[in-house]
């Protein structure tokens, strides 16, 4: 492993990923990245499990999606036991898929249908029941040994301050079109009723309160409502 090449790479795609324009883009390009620069690894993929839930965030390769399908589908898997895990170690690594794997017997055997050889994953966050991981794939067995396992470690460093930063970036934005619309519907209320700003944002809290409906929500279907401007 070139460790200075590979430390170079690292601080190109840092700046990459802190350039993309939303969390999904975030997350395919961490996806790309993994492919590209962890040396014999054939696919990646980001895997969330919400609530038992899995779903694929983001994927590039074959076989990373039927992985994550299984392994939601039975329940079992190393990304399901890395998220368990009490102890600091947020990394996994299966050298050889083709061998028995006790902790997980029935998603093993999905994997060698896949035509998986081996495997490395990172966890890359965690929400109480929640979470989300940077996984490795190999049709070869033996591709991840400790030292490229340590490089997607790194990477997945790398992508967990970047996804938190996109993340962060979506939050304002998404309250920042909130508070866009919430001004916009009070606003017709004036307009159509002779109201005042609080008598305004009452009407809407008090919708949103009886009909449980988020107040976003109830300021849009009053902006969809509202009568179209004469030509």
């Amino acid at each position: 492993m070139d460790w200075q090449k590979f430390a170079e790479e690292m601080a190109l795609l840092a700046r990459s990923l802190l350039k993309q324009d939303s969390v999904q883009q975030t997350l395919d390009e961490i996806a790309v990245s993994a492919v590209k620069l962890v040396d014999g690894c054939d696919a990646a993929g980001i895997l969330a499990v919400r609530k038992g839930r899995a779903v694929t965030l983001a994927s590039y390769g074959d076989m990373v999606e039927e992985s994550d399908r299984r392994q939601g589908e039975l329940g079992e898997g190393p990304c399901f036991d890395l998220a368990r895990r009490t102890d600091d170690d947020r990394v996994f690594r299966v050298a050889d898929m083709t061998r028995p794997q006790p902790d997980w017997p029935r998603y093993a055997e999905a994997a060698r249908e896949l035509g998986i050889g081996s495997m490395t994953g990172v966890l890359l966050y965690t929400h109480e029941e929640d979470f989300g991981a940077l996984n490795l794939y190999a049709r070869r067995p033996g591709t991840f040994t400790e030292d490229i396992a340590t490089a997607g470690w790194l990477l997945a460093s790398h992508a967990a301050v970047a996804l938190a930063d996109a993340r962060t970036i979506d939050q304002l934005e998404h309250a920042l079109e909130t508070r866009h619309a919430i001004g916009e519907a009070m606003g017709i209320l004036r307009e159509r009723h002779g109201m005042s700003d609080e008598e305004a944002f009452g009407v809407l809290r008090k919708i949103s309160q009886n009909h449980n409906i988020k107040l976003r929500d109830v300021a849009e279907r009053i902006r969809e409502k509202r009568p179209a401007d004469p030509a």
